[in-house]
């Protein structure tokens, strides 16, 4: 792709060229939400488990008001340590690009990115979504799985979010949330919501014969696909509900809102599980990237069976 505001790794261009399976990774999870050093551990091994899987990975971020769409390692530790990076998303890309600033991307911000290079895959932790401590309060996340055909990797939605209403929310929008081995939604750190998904998928080539389905169809959504943490590192649901609910009180307290919520939240909750839950987080990460990959892999051998 040419534009100006994007700039393509080497790596990223060749594999686009040849068309070698991809896979998108978004970068606020080593901007905002992780400590050093373990945000940039996670970031190379994200990239090391889409390699080991067969894909390429491409770290998307913003390095000096450049959107960039693969990094090299000296890159990953240049965004890891910065204090001044902004949280970009949709209504963030033109300041960052103005100010010639550093930026990791959001998952709304990663998924339009990927999508202008071409990138049909995307891993990453959990989506964001309607907030308990405030209705109004929506990640756009939402709005990017009703607006872009990305199948979009996760553990479900951030735990600290209002799933019931996070699911309403798509399904009004007609966002397929496709259950990866399970019935049941996950709930982040935990494998069970006690609520449903929109349909159940066992295999990476079931998921890339599905977006083909939904994309030949004509629809223009993303595709929601949810896979449960690993059974080793869920914390169950009975034992987050009351240390969420406790950081949620704690943040309405605090009058804490907006793009600093979820950082808050995230890290009180790490320090109530005294450090278990960002076990979980890491693990949950890994995970994601290697289905992403299988299911980049099988879309790949698929790609001339599709009219999109």
């Amino acid at each position: 792709m040419k534009h100006p505001n994007f700039q393509l790794s080497p790596e990223i261009t060749r594999a686009l060229n040849f068309g070698a399976p991809i896979v998108a990774l978004e970068s606020t999870v080593i901007t905002h939400g992780l400590p050093r050093p373990q945000n940039l551990q996670l970031a190379r091994d994200m990239e090391k488990q889409v390699r080991e899987n067969g894909a390429t990975p491409a770290t998307i971020a913003l390095l000096d008001g450049k959107i960039r769409i693969g990094l090299s390692d000296e890159e990953l530790i240049r965004l890891s340590d910065s204090d001044t990076a902004l949280k970009v998303s949709h209504r963030d890309f033109a300041a960052a690009i103005v100010k010639k600033m550093d930026g990791g991307t959001t998952v709304a911000g990663t998924m339009y990115a990927a999508n202008m290079a071409g990138i049909k895959v995307f891993a990453t932790g959990g989506i964001g979504g309607v907030h308990k401590e405030s209705s109004f309060d929506i990640s756009t996340d939402l709005r990017s799985l009703a607006e872009i055909p990305t199948i979009v990797v996760c553990a479900g939605a951030k735990a600290i979010l209002d799933l019931p209403a996070t699911l309403e929310y798509l399904e009004t929008m007609g966002v397929p949330v496709i259950g990866y081995q399970t019935d049941e939604f996950p709930a982040f750190y935990s494998r069970e919501s006690g609520l449903g998904v929109s349909a159940r998928l066992d295999t990476s080539e079931e998921v890339a014969n599905f977006a083909k389905a939904h994309w030949n169809m004509g629809m223009k959504s993303g595709i929601l696909v949810t896979n449960p943490i690993p059974e080793t590192e869920s914390i169950p649901k009975s034992k987050m509900e009351p240390i969420i609910a406790k950081a949620s009180a704690e943040a309405i307290e605090q009058g804490i809102h907006g793009q600093e919520l979820t950082p808050f939240l995230l890290n009180r909750i790490g320090e109530l599980t005294k450090g278990k839950s960002l076990k979980a987080n890491l693990a949950l990460l890994l995970n994601n990237a290697r289905l992403a990959a299988k299911i980049a892999k099988e879309m790949n051998a698929k790609k001339k069976e599709w009219a999109i």
